[in-house]
């Protein structure tokens, strides 16, 4: 298969969950931000179609109101839609975006088909930015045969939210965290009840009938993740194997199955909205990645922050990722200029973005926030450097986590398949990609 037809392949496989609320996938949100007049006219593409994106579109208008000369569009589409679009874009060279973004572990993906601009330019000593304000793993996340790809913006990931009203009515602690995998059940068991005011390890517990969940599955990836590099596996031993069929993967994902149908502490995956009812008083805790920070606070929920916690047995690990911002290949003339500008400002300005909830990448940045300040982004950021993992990177990631893996992760949660059966199937299905790429 020639390099065209394997990126629209990927295209039409489609790329990771959203991440950052819920959108209309049939058109973007569009933003303008400066002068219809101005000399220099880009466009900036991102999936960021939740509150989050809001804060984003507030940085990029104080960069025009900064630069009268250059305006921005800013078209934020749900992620899925976003990859199918911005792959079709660069391949054919016809439309493509000034500015996007990407995560860190999609770099071989893009980068081996020749659409992204190399970066080395933004670093020392070429550049401003310097490398070792960076962790050691993400400067390492932006290299593909050696060269650099990418400038970071964020590291987000994955902790756990939790309704503080809920835990003062039931008389626990908020602050608390669970220590480990029992006391997470147990937690969890403790803040679920039936209309009647029942507790699941209860006689007459009515699991059609319940009030208040104890915690949510939530979105099976980064949960999945995490708690199966705790046990110490991964989907792949990184050398063309699939790894889901073994005892570290049953591990991670019957735990998470029996929270719904073993303890009964956590509704379904299909149809329940975890965020919705965090804010309305019917869940207790729910793992979440930090992009939730605006709507916790729009919806004014009285919410407290746990790292996520230890739930395997081998090692501390939390599943991360990072907003990185790219250029295509083919950028040149005045809009390269004031793209690299904007990048610029931006990678300046990561503190503002952790208002949204966000880590900066930068750690210099991220150590001088204030938990009082931006308490999400404090919280998530120190865990990440405690205990933050990057997924492996693959040239076919989307397609191995969108059509690979993760649907029988959600299968396994909705009922529809065992957990054996439901992993035997990853584990071919993810097998057959990493054979053929």
């Amino acid at each position: 298969m020639n390099k065209v037809l394997a990126v629209l392949l990927a295209c039409l496989i489609g790329g990771t969950v959203g991440l950052s609320g819920q959108a209309d996938a049939s058109k973007p949100i569009v933003t303008e931000a400066g002068s219809a007049t101005a000399k220099t006219k880009l466009v900036f593409w991102n999936g960021l179609t939740g509150s989050d994106g809001v804060t984003l579109d507030g940085i990029v208008k104080k960069f025009t109101a900064a630069n009268p000369d250059v305006s921005v569009r800013v078209e934020k589409m749900v992620w899925g839609t976003y990859f199918d679009k911005l792959l079709t874009s660069l391949v054919s060279g016809s439309g493509a975006p000034d500015l996007f973004l990407l995560h860190e572990f999609e770099i071989p993906q893009f980068a081996s088909q020749g659409v992204l601009y190399e970066t080395s330019e933004f670093f020392k000593p070429k550049g401003e930015l310097d490398k070792a304000d960076y962790e050691p793993e993400y400067v390492k996340a932006l290299l593909y045969n050696g060269k650099t790809y990418g400038v970071p913006l964020d590291r987000h990931g994955w902790g756990v939210i939790v309704n503080k009203d809920l835990f003062k009515k039931a008389g626990i602690d908020p602050a608390k965290a669970p220590k480990n995998q029992k006391e997470f059940i147990d937690l969890a068991i403790k803040l679920t009840l039936d209309k009647n005011g029942k507790h699941p390890n209860e006689a007459g517990f009515d699991d059609k009938n319940v009030a208040q969940w104890g915690t949510f599955t939530s979105w099976s990836k980064p949960n999945f993740l995490s708690t199966l590099w705790q046990y110490g596996g991964n989907w792949t031993d990184g050398k063309g194997k699939a790894t889901l069929d073994t005892p570290e993967a049953h591990k991670a994902l019957q735990f998470w199955v029996d929270l719904i149908y073993k303890y009964k502490v956590s509704a379904k995956p299909a149809g329940f909205d975890g965020w919705q009812n965090l804010a309305n008083q019917k869940l207790a805790f729910i793992p979440e990645g930090c992009w939730i920070y605006n709507f916790l606070t729009d919806n004014k929920v009285n919410y407290g922050v746990w790292e996520y916690p230890q739930l395997g047995d081998k090692k501390p690990a939390v599943w991360t990722s990072g907003h990185v911002m790219y250029m295509p290949a083919t950028a040149s003339g005045a809009n390269l200029a004031a793209t690299k500008k904007l990048i610029s400002y931006l990678a300046q300005n990561t503190a503002t973005w952790a208002t949204a909830g966000m880590p900066a990448a930068n750690l210099k940045v991220r150590n001088a926030l204030k938990a009082s300040e931006v308490p999400v982004a404090v919280a998530y950021g120190t865990s990440f450097k405690r205990q933050g993992q990057f997924d492996i990177a693959h040239v076919s990631i989307s397609e191995i986590i969108d059509k690979g893996y993760a649907p029988e992760l959600d299968n396994a949660l909705n009922g529809l398949k065992t957990v054996d059966q439901a992993l035997k199937d990853a584990n071919k299905a993810v097998q057959e990609i990493l054979d053929r790429s």
